[in-house]
């Protein structure tokens, strides 16, 4: 039996994010994207960490750029936003409610990658 283990699925990790960054939020660590469970500071993290779950569909605010039907991937750029623009930007996961040409939003699924 391995003895080196140290999250079972790591599928909440503690991660650092930016300041301020409130509980629901998505987020681009390196190349981990999840959402925010908790404040960044808060739950038992320092500051500028908060847990983030990098499994699981959430409710999240995709900007416009263009329509997204179900199934379609949804990025997220190095500010944190979501986007259905792939150009210059990292696949954040796919989308389970289609979104009009505006900003919505929709239910996103993570991408496990």
């Amino acid at each position: 039996m391995a003895r080196n283990e140290v999250f079972r699925d790591a599928d909440h990790l503690s991660l650092p994010v930016p300041d301020g960054t409130k509980a629901g939020a998505p987020v681009l660590v390196g190349a981990i994207v999840g959402v925010t469970e908790t404040a960044e500071g808060a739950g038992g993290n320092p500051d500028n960490y908060a847990t983030v779950w990098t499994k699981g569909a959430h409710k999240l605010p995709v900007g416009s750029g263009g329509t997204l039907a179900i199934g379609a991937p949804v990025y997220i750029t190095s500010g944190n936003a979501l986007s259905p623009t792939a150009s210059g930007n990292t696949l954040f996961g796919y989308a389970l409610e289609a979104k009009p040409s505006g900003a919505a939003t929709i239910t996103v699924k993570i991408a496990r990658v």
